[in-house]
């Protein structure tokens, strides 16, 4: 007996009308053989070779959604996939797509994102992969491979990479300011993700030595802390704290500047600051500079006698009745710690 037979062949039809890209692997499983796909795919024929080992089971063009399909399947063939399983829990079901995601522009626009290009417009779709597959890119599938795999999500069920490391893979390719700063200004505008993640990743792929990226950094950090100030009067005036007054500087009567602050209760002495600061290539003089300048006014403000509240915006964005509750226990608190030291508030 030839162990080597092909199955014989079972009806494709339940395939066709549903998801048509299929690997040579998952041809095989339904009894077809490779010569036998093979002479499908002739010019003419009623399947085409979309990728190297991928199917398509039609002659006409690809849908976007079966090119997403394709460069998953084809960066995922022929491997094993293994998903750690958490203690105590039942074994996910293994992805037909193993570790590979969509990143890049492609990404962006599962996500959601209006200033990413519309799928049928990519040429490229790019998928990532960890860094020891032996892949080149082809067709459609742009491989791009990564020391650390990020956790993907799930969008209209396929894996995709997150905000912050699709952007960093989408910005690599683009040249225009712009649209980087689009792109950006987008992510946090539209509540995707924090700037911080945005800068980690971007630092991680070293796209911080390019100007124009760092210019459009700066207008996401500057949009970011707009974003956080809107949350913190969102947070006062839903949690029900009385009105503080809003971004002062602080001075000693006749004396220095102690700095400025986001909001300020003048009769609890009670003071919020926003930490908007993001993580930047370093080691970089001017961080250790602006850390130590930090940490010296908010000692000098305690010194004083004035409660100093720190809230980061992702403490804002997900946690948002909390620092309310943080700040309320400050305000009421006031009256059992020593009178704070006079000082002037002046608008910033």
């Amino acid at each position: 007996m030839n162990h080597n037979t092909p199955l014989s062949p079972r009806p494709l039809h339940h395939l066709t009308t549903g998801r048509r890209v299929l690997t040579h692997t998952q041809l095989r499983a339904h009894g077809v053989s490779a010569s036998a796909a093979g002479e499908q795919c002739r010019p003419g024929g009623p399947w085409q070779q979309l990728l190297p080992g991928v199917v398509l089971l039609h002659p006409g063009p690809p849908t976007s959604e079966e090119r997403l399909h394709a460069v998953l399947l084809y960066a995922a063939r022929e491997r094993t996939v293994s998903v750690p399983v958490q203690p105590g829990t039942d074994e996910p079901p293994a992805s037909p797509y193993g570790e590979a995601m969509i990143t890049g522009p492609a990404a962006l626009t599962l996500h959601g994102f209006a200033s990413a290009p519309p799928l049928p417009s990519l040429e490229v779709i790019d998928v990532l992969v960890p860094r020891p597959r032996r892949l080149r890119s082809t067709g459609c599938a742009r491989i791009i491979r990564t020391p650390a795999l990020p956790v993907p999500e799930q969008v209209t069920g396929l894996p995709v990479a997150p905000v912050p490391r699709a952007l960093a893979d989408a910005v690599a390719g683009i040249e225009d300011a712009a649209v980087v700063r689009r792109l950006l200004t987008e992510a946090v505008r539209g509540g995707h993700c924090e700037p911080a993640a945005v800068v980690r990743e971007l630092t991680g792929a070293k796209l911080l030595n390019r100007p124009h990226v760092v210019d459009a950094v700066d207008s996401l950090l500057a949009e970011g802390r707009a974003l956080a100030e809107a949350r913190l009067y969102r947070m006062v005036r839903d949690h029900g704290l009385p009105d503080p007054c809003w971004n002062v500087d602080l001075h000693l009567p006749g004396g220095p500047r102690l700095g400025g602050l986001d909001a300020y209760w003048p009769e609890q002495a009670v003071a919020v600051e926003l930490d908007t600061r993001a993580p930047r290539p370093g080691p970089r003089p001017q961080d250790d500079v602006e850390w130590t300048e930090y940490a010296r006014r908010r000692e000098l403000l305690e010194r004083l006698g004035i409660t100093v509240v720190h809230i980061t915006p992702r403490g804002l964005r997900d946690s948002a009745e909390q620092q309310a509750a943080v700040v309320r226990t400050a305000l009421t608190t006031a009256a059992d710690r020593d009178p704070a030291a006079y000082v002037v508030v002046s608008p910033r």
